[in-house]
């Protein structure tokens, strides 16, 4: 059973390993329910309990499908959802909104379609730059005032929009990637989240499942795989990349354990504030995910992976579009 701990300073406390449901239902090729809702009750099991989802992610759909995996055991979960980020019916990305109504909107229908009375982290999933941040995290305020929400989040937020969105109402926790392959986040994100008493939950820490070594060409990715338009794995910047993975692996080997392990042993080596959610879809991944919370890394391993991946080394950017990030 995985170890339970505060996330933040404000009384959450979650498993010390998460679980991501996004690619459960859209993003990396074929789609298989059954098996999905298997993954979450497995992971409930193991003491996985922290689940993340998204009212984009579908849109719409991943929130049900957790929504109906939780409907016996929604005691035993500690749930995760966003909002801000806008796609249309067709799936269409249509911008981003942090206006208080919209909030507000969000909110109801995600509680709607997860089918529970409140929703335990509430993040912004993207900063609104049209919005100032106090208006925003004001409405997700009155969100915890009225029951609907325990805690809130951001995602992707810059120091400096932290700051000013603590002091409006306390956060619990900043969601970010982080990752052998980014790390950007340590130089600024990391330290102020610290200082505030914020809890770090860091998505993709396999690097969209590629710090586990099983993707070695472009053409291992599926056709309808959302990586195949990410700069990082096109062809020229993939096998350029294929040194941090080589590098894991070869260390990995070494412990007799699996590439993916020693990756996410090195985020949890980062402090007990940060909190990685590997996302799955199938129950093996997620088994041998959990089994990376029993590896222990010496100050020398993790000095190797350091040097063997230093910030900066990853080519190419993590999105097509980096103009929704807060920086």
């Amino acid at each position: 059973m995985l170890e339970q701990r505060p996330l933040g300073a404000q009384g959450l406390r979650v498993s010390s390993l998460g679980l991501g449901c996004m690619g459960m239902s859209e993003f990396y090729g074929a789609i298989d329910e059954p098996e999905a809702i298997a993954t979450i009750h497995r992971a409930i099991d193991l003491g996985c309990t922290f689940l993340d989802t998204a009212d984009v992610y579908g849109p719409h759909t991943n929130e049900r499908l957790v929504g109906r995996a939780i409907a016996d055991r929604r005691d035993r979960v500690v749930l995760a959802t966003k909002f801000g980020n806008m796609r249309s019916p067709d799936g269409a990305w249509t911008g981003i909104n942090g206006r208080p109504e919209y909030v507000h909107a969000c909110c109801d229908a995600s509680l709607k379609r997860l089918g529970v009375a409140h929703i335990d982290l509430y993040y912004q999933h993207r900063v609104d730059r049209n919005v100032p941040i106090e208006e925003t995290v004001g409405a997700m305020a009155e969100l915890v005032k009225a029951g609907k929400v325990r805690y809130l989040g951001l995602s992707e937020a810059a120091a400096a929009t932290i700051r000013r969105a603590h002091a409006t109402h306390p956060i619990t926790a900043l969601q970010t990637e982080y990752s052998l392959w980014q790390r950007e986040c340590e130089a600024e994100v990391l330290p102020a989240v610290r200082e505030l008493g914020i809890g770090f939950v860091a998505y993709s820490p396999l690097g969209r499942g590629f710090l586990s070594g099983g993707y070695r060409s472009f053409e291992a990715f599926s056709e309808g795989d959302s990586r195949r338009k990410g700069p990082r794995f096109q062809p020229g910047n993939l096998e350029a990349n294929l040194a941090i993975v080589e590098a894991i692996e070869a260390m990995a080997k070494a412990k007799g354990i699996a590439a993916a392990q020693l990756a996410l042993a090195w985020v949890m080596a980062r402090g007990k504030d940060v909190v990685p959610i590997p996302g799955t879809k199938r129950r093996r991944w997620l088994e041998m995910n959990v089994a990376a919370a029993d590896v222990k890394l010496s100050e020398a391993e993790v000095a190797k992976l350091d040097a063997a991946a230093p910030v900066g080394i990853t080519r190419g950017a993590r999105y097509a579009d980096m103009s929704t990030v807060n920086r």
